[in-house]
């Protein structure tokens, strides 16, 4: 292997995101915490990962699931102590490991110290930490509205103005035209990376710029010259992975948010490829079938258009999306089939492969009873859609689809009581099939998808061109294969994924028997041009390849 000096370390990384309140519960309280993730430091180091993202784990009152942060310097109790988090990092860099944090910059909980202070009065050397503006009650300054409904404007009646939040009523917007904000935000990150801290993930960050008398949110005006700030006071001090969300994010925008020259973020995490099965102009309840061909012409605008001038995060999962496997595989007859090609068809691609708990296990959807989910968002639409007319069963089927509660039951690590998360009553209930599904069974398995995900990881670490090549696309009109070609300094990374579930014969030939097979899901078989249902195969050359016509 080639060993470039200049190329940053997170080019060859591969990120695995950890929401602790469903991975590993050490108390017996039912909700994961810090020493639980210590307690499996073993097994991420066995899998290959390069760095854990932290979901996140600020003291928080946890009106957001933990993006509302009242302390950005403390641990919330639920998961442990500072001096937990401090042992975790220390930890971790015995295992190769390093630990990115989740921090929100847009917004603060209103429990924050800088808030409480802010709506003392105007006079309150905080007050301006926030976006207020003057009005009447009932007449808020303009009709925006925030992302969880309602008002983008609330009332405080002791200082006769609103203040903006874009999102809960409880996460206040912090004002970043103030400097003595951005200075407090930045001596708090030189703080964390003083504790050895090896990146940030930073929540809804182009949004940081709003302009709420012009009803802008994000994209603002002055939000590169803001990023650009903080990652000159901040990031460009350390060898760290940036990475910052943008849902609104073009090729254009990423190719200046993970500039080269490290100006701003390491990279992104842009969604156009996640909505796509949906319908078109509704919302995410609203399903549809996959549009394959869209699905491969997206992955190709985004591989092509960064390439040498950007970098790409790749994912499937997170912990707001439904489980792969069942969204896009079949996670009953071919599970484990279709868990290994979309393994295959993302990793083989240029970026950051993030891999999100259980997705290396192949972890699937579940189905619950309506009173046996937890989340806010999925029981508000359950509410809005009974009252809507919708029948029930419509409306649990696009549940059992896209509730994010899909990617929050616990972690399946073994066939004992709880799956082995806890002891004691866990927060939410477990997937039922954690008997077949858990980490124990798949590591004694070489043909797991643990081990597919734990030989992805190895590859990317041994191959330049996983990291380097371009990237060309191959049968972008064919309705089952997702093929493509990444070349670099003479090799040839071959993709070739049968993405459904039946037999095909694939259109192209090419003496694959000369070539060096890399990986494959299935055994090796005598017929090199028919794909099995689900079939996956990357193949290392140096040969061209040809269509049949």
């Amino acid at each position: 292997m080639r060993e470039d000096k200049h190329s940053p370390w997170w080019k060859k990384a591969v990120v695995y995101q950890v929401y602790p309140k469903s991975f590993q519960d050490s108390n017996s309280d039912g909700i994961g915490d810090l020493n639980g993730i210590m307690q499996r430091l073993d097994y991420l180091e066995e899998l290959g990962i390069d760095a854990i993202w932290l979901s996140p784990v600020c003291k928080s009152p946890q009106d957001d699931n933990g993006y509302d942060i009242s302390d950005y310097q403390d641990i919330d109790p639920m998961f442990g102590t500072l001096e937990d988090m401090e042992r975790l990092i220390q930890e971790a860099q015995k295992h190769h490991i390093k630990i990115i944090i989740d921090l929100v910059l847009n917004h603060s909980s209103d429990e924050h110290f800088w808030f409480q202070e802010a709506k003392k009065s105007r006079e309150n050397p905080y007050h301006d930490y926030y976006v207020w503006r003057d009005g009447e009650e009932g007449t808020p300054p303009n009709d925006m509205r925030a992302c969880f409904g309602g008002s983008a404007w609330e009332w405080v009646p002791q200082l006769g103005q609103y203040y903006f939040h874009q999102f809960a009523v409880k996460q206040p917007d912090l004002n970043w035209e103030n400097p003595k904000v951005r200075a407090e935000i930045y001596d708090m990150i030189r703080w964390w990376m003083e504790k050895g801290v090896g990146g940030f993930r930073l929540d809804v960050i182009d949004q940081i710029a709003k302009e709420p008398d012009r009803k802008i949110t994000n994209n603002g005006s002055r939000l590169h010259e803001f990023i650009q700030e903080l990652s000159q006071e901040t990031f460009q001090k350390g060898d760290l992975i940036t990475v910052g969300e943008a849902w609104g994010a073009t090729t254009d925008l990423a190719k200046l948010y993970s500039n080269p020259d490290g100006s701003e973020f390491s990279m992104v995490f842009q969604f156009e490829h996640i909505g796509l099965d949906q319908q078109q102009g509704k919302e995410k309840w609203d399903l549809a079938p996959l549009p394959f061909k869209k699905l491969k012409k997206i992955m190709e605008h985004w591989q092509k258009e960064l390439f040498q001038c950007g970098w790409n995060s790749l994912f499937w999962n997170n912990h707001d999306l439904p489980r792969i496997v069942s969204r896009w595989g079949d996670d009953k007859e071919y599970r484990t089939e279709s868990a290994k090609m979309l393994a295959v068809l993302l990793h083989g691609m240029q970026g950051t492969p993030y891999i999100y708990q259980g997705e290396e296990l192949g972890m699937t959807n579940v189905r619950y009873d309506i009173k046996d989910y937890r989340d806010i968002e999925t029981w508000n639409v359950y509410r809005e859609r009974t009252e809507q007319g919708y029948e029930t069963s419509d409306i649990m089927a696009s549940i059992y689809a896209k509730s994010r509660d899909n990617a929050r039951t616990p972690m399946q690590w073994d066939d004992s009581a709880n799956a082995g998360f806890t002891k004691g009553e866990p927060w939410i209930k477990v997937n039922p099939n954690y008997q077949e599904i858990n980490a124990k069974r798949q590591l004694r398995d070489p043909d797991s998808v643990f081990h597919c995900y734990k030989a992805l990881i190895a590859l990317r670490k041994k191959h330049d061109v996983f990291a380097e090549g371009d990237f060309e696309l191959l049968l972008p009109e064919d309705p089952a294969f997702f093929a493509y070609v990444r070349t670099y300094l003479g090799e040839r990374l071959y993709v070739i994924c049968n993405f459904y579930g039946k037999t095909e014969a694939c259109p192209l030939t090419e003496a694959w028997e000369n070539m060096q097979l890399l990986y494959s899901n299935y055994p090796k078989g005598t017929d090199l041009n028919t794909y099995q249902p689900f079939e996956a195969r990357m193949y290392l050359s140096t040969n061209d390849i040809v269509l049949v016509e």
